[in-house]
């Protein structure tokens, strides 16, 4: 017997189910490898430009960079990884928020469940959008199924309303936090290679001060150029990436309460209202 197709309306939300709202880039490693060949450029070409020595000899800031040595380009990547992704999770946040104020939209479906107006509720997610808007609307299409239903007990229809709240909001959340991880990974490695950059530069400069005789002073201020040059891009590189993850961190708590918070609102009022 050939199987039953499902009708379109329910192709329609399966299909919808499949995605999340919220957009992004999905392979952050063509994201690095972008960033470590505009740095690598930008090391070669523009700071290790003849124009910007005399004599072997830096005469300004960028010259002064490019003496960092090889690790420097490494830091820049790192540092423009951390640019570029949080950039991008702006942008991801700006889309998952929606619109409108979260806090007013979440008054507002409260407002229309009250008055069992859900017709309303689904008017405010259609126009809010974002992941909180998808999160509400999926749980209201389950509460006019549940509130059809004929056949679970209350107790069922609470259990099945609820599922679809989680359902939804696991949906939502891997988009959220997509590409935080690799931030908070450029906390610790920015500083890291920063350090191994400054312990090569130190070593070069205690070559320098152990030779016989007078020391060079070119090799030494080479080696004291390269050690605070890598120092200042893993600070830099690190203080960066910590401020990014916390604040989206941050905004994504909020969306969470916030989807938290309307979930359980539209459970309770089902069972209230049942």
């Amino acid at each position: 017997m050939e199987a039953q197709k499902p009708t379109q309306p329910a192709a329609k939300a399966a299909a919808k189910k499949q995605s999340s709202n919220v957009g992004g880039i999905k392979n952050a490693f063509l994201v690095i490898i972008a960033c470590f060949i505009v740095a690598l450029c930008l090391f070669m070409f523009w700071f290790g430009h003849e124009s910007h020595f005399e004599e072997g000899h830096p005469i300004d800031l960028w010259g002064t960079i490019y003496k960092g040595g090889f690790i420097v380009p490494i830091l820049q990547t790192l540092f423009l990884t951390v640019i570029v992704l949080s950039v991008e999770r702006f942008i991801a946040m700006r889309t998952a928020k929606g619109k409108g104020n979260i806090t007013k939209f979440v008054a507002g479906v409260k407002a229309c469940l009250a008055k069992n107006d859900l017709a309303g509720a689904q008017a405010l997610c259609s126009k809010q959008k974002g992941s909180v808007a998808a999160v509400v609307s999926a749980a209201l299409v389950r509460y006019e199924e549940m509130d059809k239903n004929t056949v679970l007990s209350k107790e069922q229809k609470i259990a099945t309303l609820q599922k679809e709240v989680e359902e939804a909001t696991a949906l939502e959340m891997p988009a959220l936090q997509q590409n935080l991880p690799i931030v908070a990974t450029m906390t610790t490695l920015g500083t890291l290679v920063g350090l191994l950059g400054t312990v090569m530069g130190m070593i070069k400069s205690f070559q320098a001060l152990a030779q016989s005789g007078a020391p060079d002073s070119t090799e030494l201020s080479t080696g004291i150029s390269e050690a605070l040059i890598n120092t200042a891009f893993g600070i830099a590189t690190g203080a960066f990436a910590v401020i990014s993850y916390n604040f989206y961190t941050n905004k994504i708590d909020n969306l969470t309460y916030a989807i938290d918070e309307i979930g359980f609102s539209i459970v309770q009022t089902f069972a209230a209202t049942h």
